[in-house]
């Protein structure tokens, strides 16, 4: 490999493709877009599934489940590694996690779980924690702080939230008896 491979290829500025300028040219007369047909025409353009009238493969495979657009994304950390990475009496917050790159990744919410032996005392704060991970902290003779969590989404802050409307107790209909005892139906003059 010479030094100069490194840059072979590789144009800063490179010159658009002129069509249409003559047959010496190699891109005249149809300007590379053959002859007839539905491609060669002004203004084509089909959709990027689009299989020819075959039966299109997103349509083909099966479907299963949905993306919640709204769920929280959620950092999980085990009782073992907060052992590893901190010293005994240590304060455990979720900015220290990320010095520690034990959740360095974006998230809404933060969840301790269980896993793993905990010998040591800590003052652990997230959002969640697990049952097991919330045992194991406080027979260690730490401390559990539990953060808040995402703030719901207000649609309409000027509305304010709607007050619980109560339906008023229905009172009792009363039905009238028929007095007519001669069995026919009243007759109207």
């Amino acid at each position: 490999m010479n030094l100069d491979d490194v840059n072979r290829g590789i144009t800063k500025n490179k010159k658009r493709k002129r069509v249409g300028r003559g047959t010496g040219s190699g891109h005249g007369k149809t300007c590379g877009r053959g002859h007839k047909g539905q491609r060669s025409r002004a203004g084509y353009s089909v959709h990027p599934t689009f299989e020819g009238g075959q039966m299109p493969l997103v349509r083909r495979i099966p479907k299963r489940g949905f993306n919640n657009r709204w769920a929280l994304l959620v950092a999980t950390v085990n009782i073992g590694d907060l052992e590893m990475a901190f010293d005994d009496g240590a304060e455990v917050t979720p900015a220290m996690l990320k010095a520690k790159s034990l959740a360095k990744q974006r998230y809404d919410v933060l969840k301790i779980l269980g896993d793993g032996p905990l010998t040591k005392k800590f003052k652990v704060s997230a959002h969640r924690f697990s049952k097991s991970a919330k045992e194991k902290i406080e027979q260690a003779g730490g401390k559990v702080v539990v953060l808040p969590g995402k703030a719901p989404v207000v649609k309409n802050k000027m509305r304010g939230p709607k007050p619980l409307a109560q339906k008023p107790a229905a009172e009792p209909v009363a039905v009238a008896a028929d007095t007519e005892t001669d069995g026919e139906p009243d007759s109207k003059e």
